[in-house]
Order: structure tokens, then C-alpha cells, then sequence
């Protein structure tokens, strides 16, 4: 588990530090909210295109291929944003790594899923989820202040630290089925094809999760533009990434003991609640004054971003049983990332022309939906 403790560390690394960096370096040369909405949403797009290929292409090639080009595609594209600051080339990179994250997104998971027994699942998948919240909780609230105040060219070389995790990508796979995405006590043989019961199993933790990324994702992307001062950003969202992992870390053991399905619900009625209060919020940027009601909203941002990670990820597993590991890692990823993306694009495009306060509130809106879901699933 230490391996893909690293994996995670640096790989997520160069994902966080420019997910709220490279929109607001688009903006620097004269893109609005509307196209630093768009570079998260084709840096995500690219990444469910890519995460869908991601069992074949272990199958293919096998788990130390796949996750060091991952690690590649997210770190070498980092430096090369220096470059240049205009929309276009800043899309193209964004859509590189996209690859490189839904590479690794689908593989780490999967992996740290196989490294250890069933029973052991929701702890794994805390251990894990709790690696990969570090750089969250570090480098995505310093990234924008960093950038506004020490400069860009910092911020794309943090971008490059997945480059070191190629190392631990080679060992990780050496307790791996070769090529296959099940349990390593089973047989190795490919993975049986997914079928439309098994993706109609999917849809209500995808949808749950799809939600409240979309929610999160709207914050981390926009947080340097919804306050007035670069550090309100960075105290927002360390107090967001801290929860968060915090949450993901210990919540594993809570599902161990109790279940998954009874403390969906609860977590999207608090979604919702959350960012009604942001909504109001942020109407005008936030300013010294409401600092401490900010930092506070953004922590329970944290709170519901994590546990209804972790909860939706566990609830995935199951519903596509052991032999569909890779295909509910592929599903989940998919669904976290284009919440994230549909975030940054639908909350830009509704800034542009009325605000931030009501993008906010059409995401708490969106949170609502997903309520009977949760509710059908817990009956079940």
C-alpha cells in the first residue's frame, strides 16, 4: 500500500496544484469566467473519454505501462503551460492531461481496490483516499495565491511532480494481476463485459456523485474569482481539502461497521443546505468581513465532497460485484469528473450573465434531485 500511497501522492499533486491555477492563467491572457470554466471542462472531458479505455489498455499492456504514461501525460504538459497564457494552447495542454488523469484515476483506484481483501475494502479505500487528499489539502488553496504572488512558473513545476511517481508505478504493479482488473485470487482471465443490469446498478451512486462533484468542482475552480483577496481563496480551500480528507480518511471504517447506504441521504440534504448558504454568499465577492463564515461554508463543503465520495465509490463496487472492479472504478471516475467538469463549465457560463450567487444556487438545485435516489437506494 505505500507504493500506491506515492502513486496517489504525486500524481494527484500535479492535478491539484493547476485545477484552480490553469483557468486563472487563462484568464490572465483575457479569457472570462466563461472560458476558465472551459479549461477544467476540457481537462475533465478528455479525462472520461480516456477513463472508459483504461481496462482495455491494462489488458493490453499491462498495469506498469498504463499507470507511468498516466503519470507522464499529467506531468510534462504542467511545464509546458509556462509558455504560453493564451485560450487555445491552454485547452489543448488541459486536454493532455486529461488523459494523463483519467489514466490514473481509473487505474489507482482499481489497484488500490486489488491490494487487499474484500473485508478490508472501506478501509483501503480511506487509507488511499486519504493519500491522494494531501495534495487537495496543500497545493490546491496554495496554488492560486502562489500564483498570484510568487508567479506561474512555481505552480507548473509543483504540475510536474507525477514524473517522480513513475518509480512506484512499477512497483505497485508488481502485486497486480498482470493484465487483468479482479481479484488477484481469482482466475486471470479478462474481465466479463459489463452488462446494461450492471450499468443500471451504477446510475444511482453515479448520479449522487455526479451531483456533489459538480458542487465541489464549481468551488475549486472558481474560488480566486468568488473572494476579494487571494488569501480568502487559499483559506477556503485548504479548510475544504483538510475536511474533506479528514472525512474520506475515517468514513471507511464508519461504512465497515454500519453500512454504506443509510448515510447517503443525510450527507445530500447537508449538500444542499451548504450551498444555499454560498449562494448568498458569494453573490459579491467575498471580502475580509466574511472570512470566517467563508472559510466555515467551504469546511462543510469539505465534509459533504468526501463522504459522498467515498460512500458513492463503495456503494459502486458492490453494485458491480468483484469481477467488475475495473468497470466500476471506470464508472465512478467518470461520473466524479464530469460533475467536476459540468461545475466549472455550467457555473461559468451562469456567472457570465447573472452571477456567481446563482450558479451556487442551481447547484444546490441539482444536489436536490439526487435526493430520492439516495433514498430508493437505502430502502433497498
Amino acid at each position: 500500500m505505500v507504493a500506491i500511497g506515492i502513486v496517489a501522492l504525486t500524481g494527484f499533486s500535479g492535478y491539484a496544484a493547476l485545477l484552480p491555477v490553469a483557468p486563472l492563467w487563462a484568464v490572465n491572457g483575457g479569457a472570462d469566467s466563461g472560458g476558465a470554466g472551459l479549461v477544467n471542462f476540457v481537462l475533465l472531458g478528455m479525462t472520461v473519454a480516456t477513463q472508459f479505455a483504461v481496462p482495455w489498455s491494462i489488458s493490453r499492456l499491462g498495469w506498469a505501462w498504463v499507470l507511468s504514461l498516466g503519470m507522464l501525460f499529467l506531468g510534462v504538459p504542467s511545464l509546458l503551460h509556462g509558455f504560453t497564457d493564451a485560450l487555445a494552447p491552454t485547452l489543448a495542454l488541459s486536454a493532455v492531461r486529461g488523459v494523463g488523469f483519467g489514466i490514473l484515476t481509473v487505474a489507482a483506484n482499481a489497484a488500490a481496490v486489488l491490494l487487499v481483501e474484500p473485508a478490508r475494502r472501506g478501509a483501503a479505500v480511506g487509507a488511499y483516499s486519504a493519500a491522494l487528499s494531501i495534495p487537495n489539502v496543500i497545493f490546491m488553496p496554495l496554488g492560486g495565491w502562489a500564483a498570484q504572488t510568487l508567479g506561474y512558473w512555481p505552480v507548473f513545476a509543483v504540475g510536474a511532480i507525477p514524473l517522480l511517481g513513475i518509480p512506484a508505478c512499477i512497483a505497485v504493479a508488481r502485486h497486480l494481476p498482470a493484465r487483468a482488473t479482479h481479484h488477484p485470487r481469482q482466475a486471470e482471465v479478462e474481465e466479463p463485459p459489463a452488462t446494461v443490469r450492471t450499468y443500471l446498478a451504477l446510475l444511482r451512486p453515479t448520479l449522487v456523485l455526479l451531483a456533489v462533484t459538480l458542487a465541489g468542482g464549481a468551488v475549486i475552480t472558481f474560488a480566486p474569482q468568488l473572494v476579494a483577496l487571494p488569501w480568502l481563496s487559499a483559506a477556503g480551500l485548504f479548510a475544504m481539502g483538510l475536511v474533506s480528507a479528514i472525512t474520506r480518511w475515517r468514513i471507511g471504517e464508519v461504512t465497515d461497521r454500519i453500512g454504506v447506504d443509510r448515510l447517503v441521504a443525510p450527507f445530500i440534504v447537508l449538500t444542499v443546505a451548504v450551498f444555499t448558504v454560498m449562494a448568498w454568499l458569494v453573490h459579491e465577492p467575498v471580502t475580509t468581513g466574511q472570512a470566517a463564515a467563508w472559510v466555515l461554508t467551504c469546511a462543510f463543503v469539505g465534509l459533504c465532497y468526501g463522504a459522498l465520495q467515498n460512500l458513492t465509490m463503495l456503494q459502486a463496487f458492490a453494485a458491480a460485484g468483484p469481477r467488475r472492479v475495473g468497470t466500476a472504478s471506470t464508472v465512478w471516475n467518470a461520473g466524479f469528473d464530469t460533475g467536476t467538469a459540468s461545475g466549472s463549465l455550467l457555473v461559468g457560463a451562469v456567472a457570465v450573465g447573472a452571477g456567481f450567487g446563482w450558479g451556487m444556487a442551481l447547484v444546490a438545485a441539482i444536489s436536490l434531485l439526487t435526493l430520492p435516489l439516495a433514498l430508493v437506494h437505502a430502502r433497498r
